[in-house]
């Protein structure tokens, strides 16, 4: 898989212009929030320009290419939804590693040990069990959920 596939699968989990009264992100579209990107126009926001933005801030600094074909998908949309960071962090639960955030060839070594369909499923228990965590789970956690469940059956 390579950025332009995962950004369309991706684009079918985030909709159009939403201002969701509970979303800590404020006005969002196409995924891309007010809170994350105070400086650019939301309302306005094209999806030449979100792809541009995700691809830069979430698909690179995540390590998505370095991961086997499998994850690379799981791996960004965790870090659309959640944060980069905690995307790698939920990686290296699942791979067995330290988990400080930090994508460095120890957790590309553990990631590429595993079977794909056993880590996709680590991955996405860790990723459930954070998410399940928030504060925002009553208002979100039905379509967070729905959105993983959705991206295991692709898988």
């Amino acid at each position: 898989m390579n950025f332009d596939d995962a950004f369309q699968l991706l684009i079918g989990h985030e909709g159009g212009f939403v201002n969701h009264a509970l979303d800590p992100g404020g006005m969002t579209k196409f995924g891309i929030s007010n809170r994350a990107y105070p400086g650019e126009d939301i309302r306005g926001m094209t999806l030449e320009r979100a792809k541009v933005l995700y691809q830069r801030d979430y698909w690179g600094p995540a390590g998505c290419d370095a991961m086997p074909d499998g994850v690379k998908f799981s791996l960004f949309d965790m870090a659309v939804n959640s944060g980069v960071k905690p995307a790698i962090r939920c990686l290296q639960k699942a791979a067995g590693v330290e988990d400080d955030g930090v994508l460095g060839p120890i957790t590309l070594r553990a990631v590429a040990s595993m079977s794909t369909s056993k880590f996709i499923a680590r991955f996405n228990g860790h990723r459930l069990q954070l998410m399940s965590s928030l504060s925002t789970w009553p208002a979100f956690g039905r379509g967070w959920a729905n959105r993983i469940a959705k991206n295991l059956m692709e898988a």
